[in-house]
């Protein structure tokens, strides 16, 4: 289980609901009991809800809550780690006893299954607790704390102030707690492979990089922050050198000393780690990925399935790219075509400032074009607005080459889609529409601000998730764009496919690292000869499956299942499919394990003929 404190996304997974059937007699009486035990399982998960914010200020925080927990951080001990999983157990107990699934609403009755199903599969995490990596380059508390508080702690008041500071203060804990979770988990010979450490290591050193850390240059990027978000704020110069000066402090006195540590304990486990990369090398490592897999695909299979479904996708795309090599009047090989994608400048913006500035204006224009035919295809359509942003300079190095930051149910904070620009050869132009429709519009930003903006189910379906169905739209979205009319340019179409074939090889590269036995440089080697990514941008996503074990399977997996059903729909209905309804039909309830969703849709089908 991966054991970072950003990771409270509440999850759930769900069987299909089947409805009950009662006498004609008797449908006011069943009607008003449904009403009456819908209303008592609607507040059994609010007070869950706030039963599990109050273990997480930071959860409150990501939900633009601000009381006095606003300067706090999440306990990450192992006790309070038991103690949340034992209140879950308590809670599914409680579920079961109090409410019957033949009683409800069916709506309810979706929502009890989705429960009892998060519950359990948050218990065959649990016995995998320790099996996650709380340092690494994806999702390294090193990182992610620093880019809380800069992304995601508002100021707007000079008690905001206050509670920043007291977070700077309170670091130096929360960081501890993660190196001493970091240290059992490697005295049990839980690590890292060797190459991560650097990574770990450069993110640590650029947080204390700076003022006040240093004399001269540039502010440190939290003293930054604070300095910029004091700036604004409508108080006196007194409050608010006042605020500075308790910030530096605490920068000083308590996230400096954090971070020796930090780095004392990363450069000692870099001497002892190996340089296997799959988690088959760690006790029970087929069981973990085997829960993994479940819990990200919300299917069945098994790494043998997952990897030779990657093969036929891979084939399939291929087969597609080689129509739009000869389109473009290309001669010779798909890898010599590969080759001219990867080599020739003119797909590349110059690694400068006014390249990157390039690329930022390429996402806005794809923004706005996908943005003027989105009520051709949807009818419900999100209310928070989406900006575009360069990852952070001090995490650029180590994080991933594009994602995406929900916007806060309040209002206050937008959705965000990072680029991260870092290195512009590893970000080729003829994939920046395909990267922008994935992480922004009609992907991720729609599909999660729609669900965030759903005021008809409770907090844990609002501000949950299932990886197979949010990065399975996700994926699914860079195709309906070009159902839409767009990729008009046949290399922007390649880029198109280049990305699919990506989640493609994902399938093949991550049973291969984690159930095959592959190594990094076999899992390098092969996506080196099958697709046109770029050097640094192939090295970068092997990591990264290296670190995140069964998560990008779900993504192809996830699309399939959507295009699947999106393909029976417009068989079955003809000239009756409506591109509006069916996706308002995927995306009105949240997301839904695959199997549901399947259930949901052939209900659609059949409504309309």
């Amino acid at each position: 289980m991966r054991r970072s404190i950003f990771a409270l996304t509440l999850t759930a997974l769900a069987a299909g609901t089947a409805l009950t059937a009662h006498p004609a007699g008797a449908t006011t009486a069943v009607a008003q009991t449904a009403a009456s035990e819908d209303a008592a399982l609607a507040q059994f998960f609010a007070d869950y809800d706030a039963a599990q914010l109050a273990r997480s200020p930071i959860g409150k925080s990501y939900r633009g809550i601000i009381d006095a927990d606003y300067g706090k951080w999440d306990d990450m001990s192992e006790a309070a780690e038991a103690q949340a999983y034992q209140a879950d157990q308590a809670a599914l107990a409680e579920l079961r006893r109090r409410f019957d699934p033949s009683r409800l609403s069916p709506e309810s009755r979706l929502s009890f299954r989705l429960f009892e199903k998060k519950i359990e599969r948050s218990a065959a995490s649990y016995r995998y607790r320790d099996y996650g990596y709380v340092f690494d380059q994806m999702n390294g508390a090193q990182s992610q704390m620093p880019a809380f508080l800069i992304n995601i702690h508002r100021v707007t008041s000079k008690a905001d102030a206050e509670a920043y500071v007291s977070r700077l203060v309170g670091l130096g804990t929360a960081m501890r707690q993660a190196i001493a979770q970091s240290r059992a988990q490697a005295d049990k010979g839980i690590m890292p492979p060797k190459w991560v450490y650097p990574y770990v290591l450069n993110d640590a050193q650029n947080v204390v990089a700076g003022y006040p850390f240093t004399t001269g240059g540039q502010d440190a990027p939290l003293y930054a922050d604070i300095k910029a978000k004091v700036t604004k704020l409508a108080i006196s110069e007194a409050e608010k050198a006042d605020l500075l000066a308790r910030a530096k402090t605490a920068l000083l006195t308590s996230v400096k000393p954090a971070y020796a540590e930090l780095v004392t304990e990363m450069a000692r486990q870099q001497k002892l780690a190996g340089t296997d990369d799959g988690i088959w090398r760690f006790k029970d490592g087929a069981g973990y990925y085997a829960q993994l897999l479940k819990n990200y695909t919300t299917t069945d299979l098994n790494g043998d399935q997952i990897h030779a479904l990657g093969l036929a996708q891979v084939a399939r795309i291929h087969g597609e790219m080689q129509g739009i090599m000869k389109a473009t009047g290309f001669t010779g090989s798909l890898q010599d075509f590969f080759r001219f994608i990867r080599e020739d400048p003119r797909f590349y913006a110059p690694n400068t400032e006014e390249g990157r500035a390039l690329y930022l204006a390429e996402t806005e224009k794809a923004k706005q074009q996908i943005t003027a035919l989105l009520p051709q295809y949807f009818g419900i359509l999100p209310k928070a607005p989406l900006v575009v942003k360069r990852v952070e300079p001090f995490r650029e190095k180590s994080a991933g080459k594009a994602f995406y930051q929900g916007p806060s149910p309040d209002g206050s904070r937008p959705g965000t889609y990072y680029a991260n620009l870092y290195n512009m050869a590893d970000m080729p132009l003829v994939e920046v529409d395909a990267l922008f429709y994935h992480e922004g519009l009609p992907g991720h930003h729609l599909q999660r601000t729609i669900q965030t903006e759903l005021t008809n189910v409770p907090p844990f379906r609002r501000f949950g998730g299932f990886t197979a169905y949010t990065e399975g739209w996700g994926l699914y979205s860079e195709k309906l764009a070009k159902d839409m009319g767009l990729y008009t340019d046949p290399y922007r179409d390649f880029g198109r496919l280049q990305l699919e074939l990506h989640r493609a090889i994902r399938l093949v590269v991550d049973s291969g690292l984690h159930h095959k036995k592959w190594t990094r440089e076999q899992a390098i080697k092969y996506v080196e000869d099958n697709s046109a990514d770029a050097p640094g941008g192939i090295v970068k996503a092997i990591e990264r499956y290296v670190v995140y074990p069964g998560q990008a399977t779900a993504y192809m997996v996830g699309r399939l299942k959507i295009s699947e059903l999106r393909d029976k729909a417009q068989k079955e209905l003809g000239p009756k499919f409506d591109y509006r309804a069916f996706h308002d039909t995927v995306l009105k309830d949240g997301p839904v394990p695959l199997d549901v969703l399947e259930e949901q849709v052939n209900a659609w089908i059949a409504s309309q003929k």
